[in-house]
């Protein structure tokens, strides 16, 4: 394998050189280790020359792997939108002579230790990307967007090129599991707007997005045997809204454009509490007693509904739900909520998650909830998600449970950055970036071992946001740092140093019109 690899990387470079080439370009320096790459990799070595991005580019890749080419086609894709350059993809164009390549290899080198880990060797005609997987080559390429710069220099030649700097960049995430949650229950998301929080994501190497797709306040997933869920239950939101919902052919769309960046959709059914917008949809779901009757819900309130756990029709209900979303979700998890039943008998509400685990794992998919679900008797294969319980945390984790951080106080999306925040609620105190950004999930809870940490999940609550603009001034700039929490190495993340390379994000930020707070913490270009 190594030996086929080398060879097709050979006759790619040579293929390269036998093209007519201009003159020589005497290339100023360039320092890889200034480049403003967040998050921040494991080892960058600068080499202080340049590879020269122009029209004269081609991108190939292997060959052996069909995944590994549509990242070649994305990254295309990207510097056309970044720079106007069509560079061609494992061919070349009859107008334009080939005179550099981007090579995007699969590799099986022993060093790349992890499915998402890269490495990345700039030379001045060349640059190739070694990967073991697709996502690991996914990856890569979004350090490579950051490195091209915003403005060309065309002052060395008569044509636009834009100078890389050469070097190598070895890199790997520090957590398997690196999170966003995205609220569209209290208020509705369009498809384009989930769509754009993604692409977001995708540029600084988050893996996952968890969709909290049901609350007391809107259902927001068709299921074609309960279609009143989406009739009745997805009708309303915070504040009066007309509300919305996916069909399922639009959540296959958001599915399908996450998988492209390689992003795994979590999908959340939130029960037994949280549950008032499914039981107004049909009553027979509701629990009675000291549940409150179901009505429609437009207040942010919680703890006052609960699904009815000891009746058949529940579960029968439950297991449509779990079937249907189950069929349209590849990725391996389904969660389940379990959070803030407060109305819920704890017998009762033990009762109900020991039974729906057992549906989830009948449909193939791995049960996470929020860390409530401890007080049952989970399986050892269920993942809770710590956010205000470290006890409960502490239990899953001693009876074989893998640990997704999400400490309110600490990674909660829709707390307020300061009391002059637009946005944003103060329950959990306020966040502002530095805060978000200086601690270590390793040693936040100290009887939690590390080996038990999946990984990260910043949650976004949406009670006081409705719109693209109002989730990109509560998600951004902390989801940035939250990135770099997750991927770059602990001794590598320092508040003064990041701060810098935070601000020079701002080009970026702009051309994809991301309404960023912006914080005076950080010193930022006018």
């Amino acid at each position: 394998m190594k030996l086929r690899v080398i060879w097709i990387f050979v006759v790619v470079v040579c293929l390269a050189a036998c093209q007519p080439k201009k003159k020589e370009i005497n290339f100023p320096k360039t320092d890889l280790a200034e480049v403003a790459l967040i998050p921040k990799p494991v080892k960058t070595i600068a080499t202080n020359s340049a590879f020269a991005l122009d029209a004269g580019t081609v991108i190939f890749t292997t060959q052996t792997d069909s995944n590994f080419e549509a990242v070649g086609k994305f990254l295309s894709q990207k510097i056309k939108l970044k720079t106007g350059l069509n560079l061609g993809v494992n061919h070349t164009n009859d107008e334009q002579p080939m005179e550099r390549v981007v090579y995007i290899n699969q590799s099986d080198s022993e060093d790349l230790k992890s499915p998402e880990s890269y490495q990345l060797y700039i030379k001045k005609d060349s640059i190739l990307l070694n990967a073991k997987t697709a996502a690991g080559a996914f990856r890569g390429i979004q350090t490579l967007r950051q490195l091209i710069p915003e403005q060309t220099n065309d002052t060395l030649v008569d044509h636009p090129l834009w100078l890389i700097p050469t070097g190598k960049v070895l890199d790997e995430p520090r957590y398997a599991y690196r999170a966003s949650m995205l609220d569209v229950a209290r208020h509705f998301f369009t498809v384009d707007e989930v769509k754009k929080y993604l692409d977001i994501l995708a540029y600084y190497k988050y893996n996952a997005l968890h969709l909290h797709l049901s609350d007391d306040q809107g259902w927001r997933i068709e299921i074609k045997s309960w279609p009143k869920l989406t009739e009745v239950g997805g009708a309303s939101e915070v504040g009066g809204g007309e509300g919305g919902f996916y069909t399922q052919e639009e959540y296959k769309d958001i599915v399908a454009f996450a998988a492209e960046r390689h992003i795994t959709i979590i999908p959340e059914i939130d029960m037994p509490g949280h549950t008032n917008a499914a039981s107004l949809s049909y009553p027979i779901l509701h629990a009675g007693g000291k549940a409150d009757t179901p009505r429609v819900r437009t207040d942010m309130l919680v703890g006052y509904s609960s699904f009815h756990t000891r009746k058949d029709t529940v579960y029968a209900f439950l297991d449509d739900v779990i079937r249907e979303i189950a069929a349209i979700t590849p990725g391996p998890y389904f969660h389940i909520g379990g959070d803030e039943s407060h109305v819920t008998k704890k017998k009762d509400y033990i009762h109900f998650v020991e039974n729906v685990e057992k549906i989830v794992l009948k449909h193939g998919k791995t049960p996470v909830g929020w860390n409530e679900i401890a007080q049952a008797d989970i399986s050892s294969s269920s993942v809770l998600q710590l956010w205000n319980e470290p006890h409960n945390a502490v239990k899953a984790a001693k009876n074989g449970s893998k640990i997704i951080v999400s400490s309110a106080e600490k990674m909660y999306l829709d707390m307020k950055y300061d009391s002059i925040s637009k946005y944003g609620l103060t329950w959990a105190g306020m966040i502002p970036v530095d805060v978000a950004y200086n601690w270590d999930p390793n040693t936040f809870l100290e009887e939690l071992p590390q080996e038990s940490i999946l990984g990260l999940e910043a949650p976004l609550w949406s009670e006081t946001i409705s719109n693209s603009t109002e989730l990109e001034y509560l998600a951004f700039p902390r989801a940035i740092g939250f990135a770099e929490m997750g991927w770059s190495p602990a001794a590598h993340r320092n508040w003064d140093e990041y701060k810098l390379r935070l601000a020079q994000q701002v080009p970026y930020l702009s051309r994809m019109e991301v309404n960023f707070y912006p914080t005076k913490l950080v010193d930022w270009p006018e």
